[in-house]
């Protein structure tokens, strides 16, 4: 779904609207599949620490899971803090023997004394529903991805909504990172466009920006990316979240200033934020499927 904007203003790819599609569609495909296998996709959540983002971001993602039918509650583990690394990575190792199980998320950031590299790798490369481990993220190197990075994932959905052909598009994305930057890019390769990954070394932020079609902002930074900027009719899609000293979330593009040039435009919030937990879903159905033997599709058929 898109929503249509004033005149001479960029058009609005409405990622809560297109989420909230997309997990009805889920839940229908758990509904057939369920017909056929009578069991329910499983998440398992894990919290160490009681960071409020974090809080948040799981509470979400189970209210999701609610919404569609993946059974997470039953799986899911809230720790403390100060939690070992050793008794994290024995859960992660019960959880992957659990076949009830298809998928495991462990949710980031860890306390200091938790290597985070060491418990993404501990994870069954199956049951990697973030997409984060380096098993899914060579394949969609590869060009063969199984489970992709759930926020690069959902900008790609959000991409298929404008229509447009990205074969041979000029695609900048802004920042670099393992969780979106560079499976970004990768993802935007495999669709055929032209990609350049800008970062804190890039001299000339600007310059890369005015040429591109397609931005992709994952920096971090708010208002990083000026409006005047942006390129006539270019797409924006904006990853960032930032909370501002008077409490108001915004990302990394100046929105206002920045919907005056663009063609189609993300919000924040409601903008990727939903896209990536509704790829979060599709990523454990997906898992699901293919732990029943079901990857074909007679069953629950294409998926969104």
């Amino acid at each position: 779904m898109v929503q249509q904007s004033a005149p001479m203003t960029a058009r609005i790819l409405d990622g809560k609207a297109i989420a909230g599609r997309l997990r009805r569609e889920l839940a229908e495909h758990i509904r057939r599949g369920m017909a056929g296998h009578g069991r329910a996709p499983g998440l398992a959540v894990i919290l160490v620490g009681d960071d409020a983002a974090s809080q948040v971001y799981v509470r979400n993602k189970k209210n999701a899971c609610a919404e569609v039918g993946i059974v997470s509650e039953d799986f899911s583990h809230t720790l403390p803090a100060d939690t070992s690394q050793q008794h994290l990575l024995g859960l992660i190792a019960e959880l992957n023997a659990d076949a009830r199980v298809d998928g495991i998320l462990v949710q980031m950031p860890l306390p200091a004394h938790i290597d985070p590299e060491a418990v993404i790798e501990a994870i069954d490369p199956g049951k990697d529903v973030d997409g984060f481990h380096p098993y899914n993220v060579g394949r969609l190197a590869a060009r063969a991805p199984r489970l992709r990075s759930c926020t690069p994932y959902g900008c790609m959905k959000l991409l298929e909504e404008t229509g447009v052909d990205l074969h041979g598009q000029e695609a900048v994305i802004v920042g670099a990172s393992n969780i979106v930057g560079r499976p970004m890019a990768m993802e935007l390769l495999l669709a055929g466009a032209t990609v350049t990954v800008t970062h804190k070394f890039t001299r000339d932020l600007a310059a890369h920006i005015r040429c591109a079609e397609i931005v992709v902002a994952a920096a971090g930074k708010p208002g990083l990316v000026k409006g005047e900027w942006i390129r006539d009719g270019a797409i924006v899609l904006d990853v960032g979240i930032n909370r501002l000293p008077d409490g108001r979330l915004v990302g990394d593009v100046e929105f206002e200033a920045a919907r005056q040039r663009a063609g189609w435009i993300t919000p924040v919030p409601g903008g990727v934020g939903p896209m990536t937990i509704a790829m979060l879903m599709a990523n454990t159905v997906q898992a699901w499927r293919e732990h029943l033997g079901d990857i074909a599709g007679e069953t629950t058929g294409d998926m969104p």
